[in-house]
């Protein structure tokens, strides 16, 4: 491994003692300098609980019979965790990536269930819900997040409690409630890469603070957070800084507690602004490394709001939960998306979305059973405009897009009934009525139009092309029944379960249609349609948790059969007109079969060791589509790997606590791996594997409420993509010039690079 040498900037910024610790600092008084007396602050990192199974109280993880991996805030601060991002690393088969393509754009998959592009029309096979109100779409979910509660991974279809698109998992995040007594909590870091030939540094500061207006009546909690990144990479076409960013959020909460009843509000501002992609062109560019060279920088902005109120009653003897949500989201993107140092095709998007949700449920818990019944409903609209400039293919410049409104209607049931002390039988239900009423326009060459104001037709022929039409309006209905039926044995504080379950992800329309006549044919032909229809997905699992009575020890395991009928896929292909064309069919019936284990062992006061391990193999069962492209469908489709499925994921880390009089001395460092993983249909694209190290080193001051660390991500410098979509562009050098249209269709690919080896360093104050 070639290490570069370190810039002198930044050497210099991390010899100065401003870090922060990763976990919550608490008071360091003369009593906590006794070794009989003082608390250990491994002790916080143990006690986790989950929401995520929406009882009447929350469950310790090691209790619900489900794969879950939990965080709670000490953790989060000890793993160093800044974006959702940051959790890919923590947990077996999880990856929960960029897409790349737009800052903040998610691309997760759990257990091999994913997705891998950018339509905001795709709906995810992972949720995202943020203090339990769900995100419509895939744009401006991985952003930077601070004043954390918790964090719950929930791997598996999760139908039954949080509805559709939850088929690979969901993952729940909780921002911190106002608090009861008045607290702050203020931060700043600075990390960037130390290797020479790499960008600028990277700062960050955020400060919360909470507590009673009215003691015990009305409490409060009022966050800001700030983040400029001077960009972590260097473009080689003109030796500027690439992936700058500016990050602005503000965050307010109310709690209001009125006897039986408990009202939470928050609400969240988000804007940021920054550079497009840093994507490499593999077909120039050696996969191992972070070279690249764009000849357009590109951008995007973000805004975003996010509010929501929640109602909690204790009626009788359960208690009745209230949830309403609101979001607004609109964002604005300008790529370079040849990756190559020529104008070959660039792209501009503008995307509209709000949503408003709401959950109505009434949980009670008993000695004998435990039972959630409730109705969900949610409604969203969208509108995505997308701009084509492809030169080398035509001097017209291509718009089109797509608007839906879209409508979920929801009822369900979920309980568990002991028949014994120890034995109990799980069962959920859950009705579910999704309707999408959509106008499409193909992106095609046409008029200056925008889909979001209103002006891109959707019928009619192309005036620019009149052998082909402008578009279609459409409107299709989904309704289905997801179940859940399971056992849970308990035993010695350890437990063994089994369960099936159902899932299903969204049907819909395809905002990105390249080639108008080619898709009306297929859409209008014998069996076709206009939109791509739901996925249903069978999961058949069985898994243990164990614990040793003074809890020393956890070791949870899950084995997992998960079938996938119509199976969901946009299908890239490199195009000499489009550049991309990417499809949305029903491609195939599939099989993932997996395996996981957690462990988590406290060795010594002093020492917990963590380590995780996970292997999935995939198969297809039945193949509906092409997606080899050879033109025929085959054994050779068959022979094909899955998109987005890691065979191999494992991981081992340490935290250790050392105790210096009046101080104490935090350590701790995480290891990761993940194999490569096909990222197209036709496995011309693919991600390589990636071993990711981290490592922070605390100082927890004498002075209370003040800490400083230092610390490491991907201190291996593994070179790491967001995607590698095929495209005509790159390939063959001819003095040193990129040449458009290589030998092959797929002569390159679009391969947004993540950031490399970074250092950094956080001083943080509590009181």
């Amino acid at each position: 491994m070639k290490f570069r040498t370190p810039s002198r900037h930044l050497a210099a910024l991390l010899l100065c003692s401003c870090a922060a610790t990763p976990f919550a600092a608490h008071a360091q008084s003369s009593e906590d300098a006794d070794p009989q007396t003082r608390t250990s602050s491994l002790d916080a990192i143990g006690n986790i609980v989950v929401t995520g199974t929406k009882t009447q109280d929350p469950e310790d993880v090691q209790d619900v019979p489900l794969a879950v991996t939990a965080f709670n805030a000490d953790t989060l601060e000890a793993f160093k965790v800044r974006d959702v991002q940051g959790l890919t690393f923590q947990a077996p088969n999880v990856s929960l990536d960029q897409i790349g393509t737009s800052r903040g754009q998610a691309n997760f998959s759990i257990r091999g269930l994913g997705i891998n592009s950018s339509i905001p029309s795709i709906d995810p096979t992972v949720g995202v819900f943020v203090d339990g109100v769900y995100l419509g779409t895939n744009g401006g979910v991985v952003f930077d997040l601070f004043d954390l509660e918790s964090v719950e991974i929930l791997r598996g279809p999760q139908g039954v409690l949080f509805g559709r698109n939850v088929t690979g998992g969901a993952v729940l995040i909780n921002t911190g409630n106002p608090t009861e007594d008045f607290r702050g909590k203020f931060r700043a870091a600075v990390d960037g890469p130390i290797d020479s030939g790499r960008g600028g540094a990277n700062y960050t500061a955020s400060g919360v603070l909470s507590g009673p207006i009215i003691e015990d009546v009305l409490l409060f909690k009022v966050g800001a957070y700030y983040n400029e990144d001077e960009g972590h990479f260097q473009n080689s076409f003109d030796g500027s800084n690439q992936g700058r960013a500016e990050t602005y959020i503000l965050r307010g909460a109310l709690e209001a507690r009125l006897g039986d009843l408990t009202l939470t509000g928050k609400i969240d501002y988000f804007d940021s602004d920054g550079d497009g992609p840093a994507a490499q062109n593999r077909g120039s560019f050696e996969r191992d490394t972070f070279d690249f060279a764009i000849d357009n920088r590109g951008s995007y902005s973000n805004e975003t709001i996010n509010a929501s109120l929640t109602a909690e009653w204790d009626i009788g003897p359960g208690t009745l939960t209230n949830i309403f949500g609101y979001r607004d989201y609109s964002a604005t993107t300008d790529a370079d998306i040849d990756a190559t140092a020529l104008f070959l095709f660039h792209s501009n998007t503008e995307t509209e979305q709000d949503q408003i949700s709401n959950e109505i449920r009434y949980a009670v818990s008993t000695d004998n059973f435990d039972l959630t019944v409730g109705g969900f409903y949610f409604d969203q609209s969208i509108a995505y405009t997308e701009i084509r400039e492809i030169p080398v293919s035509t001097p017209l410049t291509f718009f089109g897009g797509g608007q839906q409104d879209h409508e979920v209607l929801g009822l369900f049931a979920n309980g568990q009934y002991y028949l014994t002390g120890d034995f109990s039988i799980i069962g959920g239900i859950r009705w579910s009525q999704e309707t999408k009423d959509a106008e499409v326009t193909f992106i095609r060459p046409r008029v200056a139009c925008s889909v979001v104001e209103g002006t891109c037709p959707t019928s009619g022929v192309n005036s620019l092309i009149p052998t082909e039409n402008n578009g279609f309006t459409d409107s299709v209905r989904f309704r289905n029944v997801s179940p859940k039926l399971g056992v849970q044995y308990e035993f010695n504080d350890s437990q063994v379960y089994a369960h099936w379950t159902r899932g299903f992800r969204s049907g819909g329309y395809n905002f990105r249609i390249t080639n108008a006549n080619a898709f009306e044919a297929i859409a209008t032909g014998p069996g076709g349609s206009l939109s791509f229809d739901e996925e249903q997905v069978d999961n058949y699992e069985i898994g243990a948790k164990f614990e040793t009575a003074d809890g020393s020890l956890t070791l949870n395991v899950a084995g997992y059969v998960t079938t996938i009928e119509d199976m969901q896929r946009e299908v890239n292909q490199s195009d000499p007109v489009s550049g991309v064309a990417q499809s949305i069919f029903n491609t195939a019936d599939a099989t993932i079969t997996g395996f996981e284990a957690e462990a988590r062992m406290r060795v010594s006061p002093s020492l917990i060791i963590t380590a995780n391990f996970g292997f999935i193999d995939d198969e297809y069962d039945e193949i509906l589509f092409d997606i080899s492209g050879d033109g025929v469908i085959d054994q050779t489709d068959l022979n094909l790997r899955l998109p987005r499925v890691p065979e191999i994921t494992w991981g081992a880390g340490f935290i250790h606590e050392l105790f210096l009089g009046d101080s104490e001395i935090l350590t701790r460092v995480s290891y990761q791996y993940r194999d490569e993983f096909a990222y197209t249909d036709n496995n011309l694209g693919f991600v390589q594997d990636i071993s990711n190290l981290e490592a922070n080193v605390t100082w927890k001051t004498p002075m209370e409420g003040l800490s400083f660390s230092v610390y490491g991500r991907n201190l291996f410098d593994e070179v790491q993509v967001g995607g590698d979509t095929q495209i005509p562009f790159g390939g063959a050098l001819s003095n040193g010039v990129n040449q458009p249209f290589g030998d092959a269709p797929a002569a390159g690919t679009f391969s947004p690079l993540s950031k490399g080896r970074q250092l950094g360093v956080e001083a943080l104050f509590e009181f």
